[in-house]
């Protein structure tokens, strides 16, 4: 009984910064793991960052030293701080995260609806 909703996104030009949003509501009990990932027309969908309860961060290697995404426990949120777009970097990027609504049933994985990020040239 979680949803994730993603706010953010848009049209940038190149070189540009965007920034996502991504909060969880419900009966959260906790959250572990949260992550984006992001999909082009006709490829599969990639993971893009990663960051534990910890706070212990994964990068796909396309966006390590542009992209950081970051979180606020108090809010149920995380965010993907997104700098120096490229062209490459147009998708549909989609939040993600590991739930507990109960303390008996085992975590639950949520997707957020998708939000559109397109970079012009």
């Amino acid at each position: 009984q979680a949803l994730l909703m993603q706010s953010g996104g848009g049209l940038v030009q190149a070189g540009g910064s965007l920034r996502l949003s991504c909060a969880a509501s419900g009966s959260i009990v906790s959250i572990n793991a949260m992550g984006w990932y992001r999909q082009a027309p006709g490829k599969q969908r990639e993971l893009v960052a990663s960051i534990t309860s910890g706070g212990s961060t994964n990068y796909a290697d396309s966006v390590k030293g542009r992209f950081t995404i970051s979180r606020d426990n108090a809010k149920n949120t995380v965010y993907l701080q997104m700098s120096s777009l490229r062209p490459e970097d147009t998708a549909v990027y989609y939040c993600n995260a590991d739930i507990i609504t109960t303390l008996v049933l085992p975590r639950r994985n949520y997707w957020g609806q998708g939000t559109q990020v397109t970079v012009s040239s």
